[in-house]
């Protein structure tokens, strides 16, 4: 039998049932008495937030984390400073980013600026600088290299304070408090 699970994983937990070491916040702590075989679909880093689809369908998971789906993730990040048309028309067209000696471009995105989401308190909360503003902006992405959202708004000039990952292909936030879980009907595939 087949399960889907949708989860807003809180900040300060790892993607994984299983902590690196001691006080480490995991998903086991969410309070969800998942089955055995079921696990996330994709990674959030430990300093992001929002929506994680689990499964034990294998199909449905290759399906969403293939490359060559394009499944589009769609992120609320919060920047420090008051992000720029030039900043967004350069995410919108994709950056340049390295690791470990090797270079790639990122592919095209979709960019916008945004009014702040109404979300819950982060605990902890971002720093706050009363001489240094900060701007949200909506961004989609289909791929997802490791913190790929939080290099491309640095490489334009934007430092994410926050990132919250709002939609996993049809899949939405809607409403979901952190380490809250629903069971949920099969998804359609991305």
């Amino acid at each position: 039998m087949f399960h889907y699970y949708l989860t807003y994983k809180p900040f300060n937990t790892l993607c994984q049932f299983t902590p690196e070491g001691p006080g480490d916040q995991t998903l086991a702590d969410l309070g969800f008495d998942f089955p055995p075989d079921v696990y996330p679909v994709g990674r959030l880093d430990k300093d992001s937030e929002g929506l994680l689809l689990l499964s034990n369908d294998n199909a449905l998971k290759t399906r969403y984390l293939d490359p060559k789906s394009k499944t589009p993730k769609t992120y609320w990040a919060q920047l420090e400073g008051e992000v720029t048309r030039d900043a967004l028309a350069a995410l919108c067209a994709g950056v340049t980013l390295s690791d470990k000696g090797k270079s790639w471009r990122t592919l095209p995105a979709r960019a916008a600026r945004i009014d702040e989401p109404q979300l819950p308190a982060r605990n902890p909360p971002i720093r706050f600088r009363k001489e240094i503003p900060t701007s949200w902006i909506e961004l989609t992405i289909v791929e997802g290299k490791n913190r790929q959202v939080r290099r491309m708004t640095a490489a334009v000039g934007f430092p994410t304070l926050r990132l919250v990952r709002a939609a996993i292909g049809p899949l939405r936030l809607n409403g979901l408090r952190p380490s809250e879980v629903r069971s949920i009907p099969r998804p359609p595939l991305a």
